[in-house]
C-alpha cells in the first residue's frame, strides 16, 4: 500500500478492511513509511512497514 491511501484509510470515516500478513488489522497511526497497526483477531500491536499493507477488495 502506498503512504497516500494509508492516510486516507486512517482519516476515514468508513471501514476498511486491511491485511498484514494476511490477517485484518486496524490502522491507529502513520510516521513516516512506518505504521502503528492492531491486530483485530488477537491482542496485539506492531509497527510495520506501510508498503507490507494489503487493502482487502
Amino acid at each position: 500500500m502506498d503512504i497516500e491511501r494509508a492516510h486516507d484509510i486512517v482519516n476515514s470515516l468508513g471501514v476498511i478492511e486491511v491485511l498484514y500478513q494476511g490477517e485484518p488489522i486496524w490502522i491507529e497511526d502513520i510516521n513516516g513509511d512506518q505504521a502503528r497497526i492492531d491486530f483485530l483477531d488477537r491482542r496485539q500491536k506492531a509497527e510495520v512497514p506501510v508498503r507490507d499493507l494489503i487493502e482487502s477488495v
